[in-house]
């Protein structure tokens, strides 16, 4: 599949991922769950969607697969990012408050969207 093609589809699933990400933070964070709590279980629901949505169709191919070792590397990956995101989105809520924190989430998630495409294309769907 083609760079352009893998791309398009990446950003159109990626923002409905975000767009359920973001809803499930802001609506839990807003019944007062902490802002970094409501975070993870954001990433979580979009996560799901995601891993399955790109797996299935964005980098399904003849040398792709959708399978344990994939799931193991995009967990590894999730981590990682969850921790960056989670923090980030604290320090803002820390020090410029909840709603500055809501308004930072979608810049702080399209930059680790683009670590996630790199690593989805060429390690995390491999066989």
């Amino acid at each position: 599949m083609s760079l352009t093609r893998q791309s398009s589809s990446y950003l159109m699933i990626g923002g409905l991922q975000w767009l359920l990400d973001w809803a499930v933070m802001v609506a839990l964070s807003h019944a007062g769950l902490p802002v970094r709590q409501a975070n993870v279980v954001g990433r979580i629901c979009g996560a799901l969607f995601g891993y399955w949505m790109n797996g299935r169709f964005t980098f399904a191919g003849d040398d792709t697969a959708l399978g344990r070792t994939q799931l193991q590397r995009f967990l590894l990956m999730w981590v990682c990012t969850t921790l960056v995101s989670t923090w980030a989105i604290g320090q803002v809520d820390d020090y410029l408050g909840l709603q500055w924190a809501w308004l930072a989430k979608p810049l702080v998630e399209i930059a680790l969207g683009g670590v996630g495409f790199v690593l989805s294309r060429h390690w995390i769907y491999k066989r």
